[in-house]
């Protein structure tokens, strides 16, 4: 790439009117620059061409410094032409000219380097978690001048945090952002672009997928209408989640899987169904992020069987597919997975089967449905009842007999009064009459 020329030349007259000009120049780096020095009335003096470091690169078109990447390409009575090749920018600075006279003159050409970006890499300062904070940096480490870096998503830019550092002769510059994500974000298009001088209105872009991590779904997809003895099921447990999991669980609640299932991936297989088969199927999944599982209600009927009216809905049920953060819970009622692996705890199963609503013409029952609550609150009111018919009876058999006790006192009084009568030779009449009163 030839450098482009801007012109800015001087004049020094000689005595002889002799002059010398130079035109600074501006390459990129790795191109070829020319340096030219213009004479003007040259009358055969000597020119020297030197380096901005003072060593002399040509002598009246000798060679005088060994680097190959100097060439001397012209020299004639107007113009002495020198090219540099591969040029780095430690090659900058002021290149001299000089015409020895009488008096010796001399002009500087400068050259000038421009380092374009590469295009830029983008840094994973903090990993996208569904409900947190996403931090990219956009880096482009080397560039002269320094290099313009903006975020852009779906044609809008996206406010950032820009650094520039200088190393010298170059710059390096970072653009840092902080976004929030959510689970919808996951694959999310970003471009960091570079935008620098020496591009000629390019761009270096480097293209980006947000890459957002979340705990997985799990979803059963299963047949739909009647299933009966000697038929085949297939279920197929759907998962999403980033990353996806690798490992799926197949389980049955509160026995083991029949003989004739058959796992495959996320396929479960049961062939020649009988009854026996009926029960709840439970399909778990996790990642580092969470787990989730999903439950399938089979039902069985015979071969023969008549099924009811109401019964000729699919005979399945499925709860909403429940997730959880990976940490353990200790909340009651949670769908998700024991922390220890291997299956549901025994309070989720249990809360899962007591959520199935299923059609009761088609389920095969394995426990009562007996109210145990009214149940219990019924013989609670009897022994309340019965406690209280004790206390009351107690109570009145207290009464009555310290009634009796009286009046059976009030009799030996009037007895003793009586036959105090008789002995004192008293009208025993009299004295009755008088105790009645």
């Amino acid at each position: 790439v030839l450098a482009s020329l801007y012109a800015h030349q001087s004049f020094s007259p000689t005595a002889r009117c002799q002059a010398v000009q130079a035109e600074n120049v501006t390459v990129l780096e790795g191109g070829t620059a020319q340096i030219s020095c213009r004479l003007q009335n040259y009358d055969g003096s000597i020119v020297v061409i030197q380096n901005p470091r003072r060593q002399t690169l040509f002598f009246n078109g000798t060679r005088a410094l060994k680097d190959d990447r100097f060439q001397m390409v012209l020299f004639t009575q107007r113009l002495v032409r020198i090219t540099l090749t591969n040029v780095s920018v430690s090659d900058e600075g002021g290149y001299f000219c000089q015409l020895y006279t009488d008096a010796t003159h001399h002009q500087v050409a400068t050259l000038s380097v421009s380092v374009p970006p590469e295009t830029p890499t983008v840094e994973v300062k903090q990993e996208a978690v569904e409900g947190g904070e996403a931090e990219l940096t956009c880096v482009s480490p080397r560039s002269k001048p320094a290099t313009t870096l903006r975020w852009m998503h779906n044609g809008r830019e996206i406010p950032a945090k820009i650094s520039v550092q200088d190393n010298g002769k170059t710059f390096s510059v970072s653009s840092t952002i902080r976004i929030p994500v959510e689970r919808k974000d996951n694959g999310a298009a970003l471009n960091c672009e570079a935008i620098h001088p020496a591009l000629s209105g390019q761009k270096r872009v480097r293209h980006y997928r947000l890459d957002v991590y979340f705990a997985p779904t799990v979803r059963i997809v299963s047949p739909t209408g009647i299933l009966r003895e000697g038929d085949s099921l297939s279920l197929t447990c759907s998962i999403t989640g980033n990353p996806l999991p690798r490992d799926i669980l197949w389980s049955k609640i509160n026995d083991t899987l029949p003989e004739r299932a058959e796992i495959s991936g996320p396929t479960l297989q049961i062939s020649r169904l009988s009854q026996s088969h009926n029960g709840t199927y439970l399909c778990q999944a996790q990642n580092n992020f969470g787990r989730a599982a999903d439950h399938y209600t089979l039902l069985v009927y015979a071969s023969n069987e008549t099924v009811p009216p109401h019964g000729a809905a699919p005979t399945i049920t499925t709860m909403a597919p429940t997730t959880s953060p990976i940490q353990p819970t200790s909340t009651p009622t949670s769908h998700f997975l024991d922390p220890k692996g291997g299956g549901c705890s025994p309070a989720a199963c249990e809360e899962m089967q007591a959520e199935d609503k299923i059609d009761p013409s088609a389920v095969v029952e394995t426990h009562s449905a007996v109210p145990y609550a009214v149940i219990g609150g019924v013989l609670a009111l009897l022994v309340f009842t019965v406690i209280c018919v004790l206390i009351v009876t107690i109570w009145c058999s207290v009464r009555q007999k310290g009634s009796y006790l009286t009046h059976e006192a009030s009799g030996l009084d009037e007895h003793g009064e009586v036959q105090e009568a008789f002995l004192n030779g008293n009208d025993a009449s009299q004295g009755k009459k008088e105790y009645l009163l």
